[in-house]
């Protein structure tokens, strides 16, 4: 049965509420690769055949709970490579959500693959059957990168990919990671930068982790591999981000979703459960130093109030209270006084020059 793909709402739009997504995974299935980062039952932390019966099952449980109503419905498939899986199996896992989207209950099916197995007659599928967004699993665009990774694809098949996905209409996110063997700094960017010039709806990143049962394991056992250390990772992300940004390219994620799974087989690598929250409070720090440097030069005598959001608190204050003992270390908290009033929208940063200082205080 044919069906129009609904339009896809941004989870990282400023204004749209973020979608509520009733999730489900299909660890490993539809892709025949081993790439060397690969785990997918400890990333998930799931495994076994998904069957219709139990999507449908777990689509009316999850629109039994309460949820704000401007929130669109989204039915996710993550995980493996969905467009690889047998078409009678896509049909089957589709077609389970298919009434759903009939009776207006969900309004989007989203889902990730690979970009090698995305052309234009499986996109033209997709679209007919209500998958508004398609996230390929990019990981690099260095060709060179791709290969010691053995992804199996080429970057120019995501090129082709989003291509075959737009002409139907379809939103398209990508996935990049940083720190697999063989990438440069350099080439990183080169890549961010490409991805920014296919316009994704949305971007993912995530810093390469060692997971027991993994061919990366073996690569460090055998020293033929060295994860990032936190800070480079955060460092990186952050430079990752700070280009999309400046694209207007919502990032949807900073690192691995946490689970007691992937904590428990994770061998090495840059992993922290609030990953996320350390790339944005290292970019909130650079936005307030360079903010305060000039206002600190600018004050003469008088008292600096320096305007947040309340949902910033945590990142103006860092981990463990580093960011904002560093800006103090720095000079820059002198003779400013910091507000968190209701109402100050989330990562603005204002401020208000106070007058009042004797000559005798300067």
């Amino acid at each position: 049965m044919s069906r129009s793909s609904p339009r896809w709402t941004p989870s990282a739009d400023p204004v749209s509420p973020s979608p509520f997504v009733i999730p489900f995974f299909i660890a490993h299935q539809g892709c025949p690769h081993q790439c060397v980062f690969c785990n997918q039952h400890v990333i998930t932390g799931s495994s076994g055949r998904l069957t219709a019966a139990q999507v449908r099952e777990e689509i009316v449980r999850w629109l039994g709970w309460p949820r704000d109503g401007k929130r669109q419905v989204q039915v996710a498939f993550y995980g493996g490579s969905f467009t690889g899986l047998a078409r009678e199996r896509q049909e089957e896992l589709l077609g389970a959500v298919g009434p759903f989207l009939e009776q207006g209950e969900v309004e989007l099916i989203r889902l990730s693959t690979r970009p090698d197995y995305v052309d234009q007659a499986k996109a033209r599928f997709l679209k007919e059957r209500g998958v508004g967004l398609v996230e390929l699993g990019i990981q690099s665009f260095a060709d060179r990168v791709l290969a010691q990774s053995r992804r199996g694809h080429t970057a120019q098949q995501v090129s082709e990919a989003f291509a075959h996905l737009r002409q139907e209409g379809i939103a398209v996110g990508g996935q990049l990671m940083v720190g697999l063997p063989g990438e440069t700094t350099a080439g990183l960017i080169a890549g961010a930068r490409r991805l920014v010039a296919l316009k994704p709806d949305l971007v993912r990143i995530y810093p390469t982790l060692v997971l027991k049962a993994s061919p990366l394991a073996d690569l460090l056992a055998a020293g033929r591999y060295r994860p990032l250390s936190m800070n480079r990772a955060i460092a990186l992300c952050a430079r990752l981000k700070e280009i999309f940004d400046e694209a207007a390219i919502p990032v949807v994620r900073l690192g691995l979703q946490p689970s007691a799974s992937l904590e428990h087989d994770l061998l090495a690598g840059p992993y922290h459960p609030a990953f996320g929250e350390l790339v944005l409070s290292r970019l909130y720090f650079r936005r307030l130093r360079k903010r305060l440097t000039v206002l600190q030069k600018e004050r003469g005598c008088a008292t600096i109030r320096l305007i947040l959001a309340p949902a910033d608190r945590s990142l103006f204050a860092g981990q463990q209270r580093c960011a904002a003992r560093r800006l103090a270390a720095l000079g820059l908290l002198d003779h400013v006084e910091v507000a968190f009033p209701p109402g100050q929208p989330r990562a603005t940063i204002n401020h208000e020059i106070i007058h009042g200082y004797s000559q005798s205080h300067c």
